[in-house]
């Protein structure tokens, strides 16, 4: 019989963690992916965001008494017990500095959405990861929604030509600007046109906010984020000879149960699905929507001359 991977959470702010433990754990789960099984977490949590601090007693005892996961009392004492780490914390902020405490230990690693609120520690993470061989990927659920992932390899009308993605967009001030929630549709949007954005321009007000970005071959795509209450996801995605609407829910399994397919076959491959590059352009898009947000103004995604060359 194969190994059952040993896995180690950081971080039991975010419902996340249930998801993925369930899905791991359960094989009685309709969804269940086999050959991994989480069994020791670490439950840090950030004081001054109350998302966090308010969720980790609540998660840390359902993994505890419901899946009997171990507790321990460091990001080190995780990946010390595991073979692959969860690296879940809901705040963003947090991520650099416990990436940097269990990096030498060199586990394959995934990192939650964000995996950094500024392309500085984007790249650091990313420095740190090739400098210690740890295979890694970050991305949102959204990205591997059934209904995205057949639109995207129906390719029956041509070649993509443009997309326009839509989401709630709720803002959370320690996670500046998309990075809490706009996220989610910046990783769809990314999904369908890859690399290549050179500018970002953000039209926003208290309710909404639209996001265009143009991509070096002239494609252009737009996040469209409410502040209005409708909290479901989708997309059109343009192609040459039509669009095809993207619906996120025609599909009854959970992008959380996708995304932890591509999560155990980056673990037993050591082959991320997702270009670390990819990851690097997707935190400089947020910060760059970011900045025209608060400027109006056009905003270039890599400026050489100015150190924030795509590295």
């Amino acid at each position: 019989m194969p190994k059952t991977l040993q896995i180690g959470i950081i971080g039991l702010d975010t419902s996340h963690v249930v998801a993925f433990t369930e899905i791991l754990n359960s094989s009685e789960h309709p969804y269940h992916v086999p050959g991994g099984k989480v069994v020791v977490a670490f439950p840090g949590g950030s004081v001054d965001f109350e998302l966090s601090r308010s969720r980790v007693s609540g998660f840390t005892e359902k993994l505890r008494d419901q899946f009997g996961v171990r507790m321990v009392d460091s990001p080190q004492a995780v990946a010390e017990e595991c073979d692959l780490v969860l690296l879940e914390s809901v705040d963003g902020r947090a991520h650099l500095e416990q990436f940097r405490q269990i990096a030498r230990f060199g586990k394959p690693t995934f990192i939650d959405k964000p995996f950094a609120v500024s392309s500085s520690d984007a790249r650091q993470m990313i420095d740190l990861a090739r400098k210690s061989g740890v295979h890694f990927m970050s991305c949102s659920a959204l990205r591997y929604a059934e209904g995205l992932v057949q639109a995207l390899s129906d390719e029956s009308k041509g070649p993509v030509i443009g997309a326009d993605f839509y989401g709630p967009m709720a803002l959370e001030a320690t996670q500046p600007g998309l990075f809490w929630y706009g996220i989610h549709t910046v990783e769809m949007l990314f999904a369908t046109l890859g690399k290549g954005c050179t500018q970002v321009t953000a039209t926003t007000n208290p309710d909404h906010d639209l996001i265009v970005g143009v991509w070096s071959d002239g494609r252009m795509g737009t996040v469209r984020g409410n502040r209005k209450g409708n909290g479901t996801f989708g997309g059109v995605i343009h192609r040459e000879k039509g669009s095809q609407f993207v619906d996120v829910y025609a599909n009854p399994k959970p992008y959380y149960a996708s995304l932890v397919e591509q999560i155990m076959k980056m673990f037993k491959t050591g082959n991320a699905p997702l270009d670390a590059a990819e990851t690097l352009e997707i935190v400089r898009f947020i910060e760059a929507a970011n900045t025209s947000r608060a400027t109006g103004e056009k905003v270039p995604l890599f400026c050489p001359q100015s150190g924030l060359g795509a590295k």
